[in-house]
């Protein structure tokens, strides 16, 4: 028999590492984790920023939902606590719109940080003006119904990463990380190194430098054994 199940208490990331992660961008953490963890952590390029220009950082409050239905993305959102990010997964992705305006008012009275949603949004042109954070694999205007067995604060898979309640989430215009708890610190204090080099670099670059012998490209260029012609191309002409 099909049944479901909530956690109603998550062990969340916490606040000031949260805090922390806010300030770096999701590019510099995803270098800072290393190439293996990297790569689980980031959700492929279909998840998609409903607003550009938005960045958030919280622990991840999760939903797994049925096709179609939306009920256990709504225990989430009223289980949810401010500053959390609501990770919603459908099992089919266009089968019916896991979030909309009313819940992201909701949200917003609320104190959420955000939503990710493997699968489909609706009243996008609202939730544009509303500015909520929003990323989302699909838009589709389909009515969602809220009858069917899902589970809540249990892991899921969200579009290829698997996510635990609690996790670390950082989403910015270039993408959606999920950080396990334990690597969190590590990340974001790697991410705050590289991007005090890059400060440093634009630094050099305004006074001259050329960004060519800063980063050391040229070892890598000389080591393809490049032919540099020090004349105009003199391939075939017409007319």
């Amino acid at each position: 028999m099909e049944s479901s199940v909530v956690h109603l208490q998550v062990d969340r990331v916490p606040e000031a590492v949260c805090e922390g992660a806010r300030s770096v961008s999701v590019s510099d953490l995803h270098e800072a984790m290393g190439v293996a963890p990297a790569r689980r952590a980031l959700m492929s390029s279909r998840m998609r920023p409903l607003n550009r220009g938005l960045r958030i950082a919280g622990p991840a409050v999760t939903a797994y939902c049925g096709p179609g239905d939306n009920l256990m993305m709504h225990r989430a959102l009223y289980a949810a606590q401010p500053g959390d990010v609501l990770v919603v997964v459908c099992q089919s992705e266009g089968s019916g719109a896991q979030w909309g305006d009313v819940a992201a008012r909701y949200a917003l009275k609320k104190g959420l940080a955000g939503v990710i949603v493997h699968g489909s949004i609706r009243d996008t042109d609202i939730l544009e003006e509303l500015r909520f954070p929003v990323w989302a694999t699909a838009i589709s205007p389909i009515r969602p119904e809220k009858r069917s067995h899902g589970a809540v604060n249990v892991p899921v898979a969200c579009d290829g990463v698997i996510v635990n309640p609690g996790d670390l989430i950082v989403a910015d215009g270039d993408g959606v990380l999920c950080i396990p708890r334990a690597d969190a610190e590590t990340a974001i204090a790697g991410a705050r190194d590289r991007m005090n080099r890059e400060d440093r670099l634009v630094e050099a670059i305004q006074g001259g430098a050329h960004l060519w012998d800063l980063i050391n490209i040229r070892a890598s260029y000389d080591a393809l054994g490049v032919r540099e012609i020090d004349a105009p191309y003199g391939g075939p002409r017409t007319g």
